[in-house]
């Protein structure tokens, strides 16, 4: 079991990305995200935020990276594990399970 605790970032906005039709909204993604790592890792904890990158945010990270996505650097939802980009616009479980593995989490059966 991890003693880390991992933090999850998802950047987004309220509008569904151009290039991701059909994907589920960022805060559906944020979402989703959140209770499917719940049921996978119970009891082991992390953090997960949802950075909404039309908002005035404070964080210097935070402004580069939103930044980042609305001059199309990046899609969105932009998910990251600790600072790692891990994945863009349609996101799958497999490489952020991955990571979370890497970083010490254990899967219930």
């Amino acid at each position: 079991m991890s003693t880390n605790q991992v933090k999850i970032e998802v950047f987004g906005a309220n509008v569904i990305c151009a290039s991701c039709v059909n994907a589920p909204s960022s805060k559906d993604t944020y979402e989703w995200l959140e209770a499917a790592i719940s049921r996978k890792y119970p009891n082991q904890p992390f953090e997960i935020v949802y950075i909404d990158i039309d908002t005035e945010l404070s964080d210097a990270r935070h402004i580069k990276i939103a930044e980042e996505v609305r001059n199309d650097e990046y899609f969105y939802p932009l998910v990251m594990i600790n600072e790692e980009m891990i994945g863009e616009g349609h996101i799958q479980l497999k490489p952020v399970f991955t990571e979370f593995e890497k970083q010490g989490y254990v899967a219930e059966k």
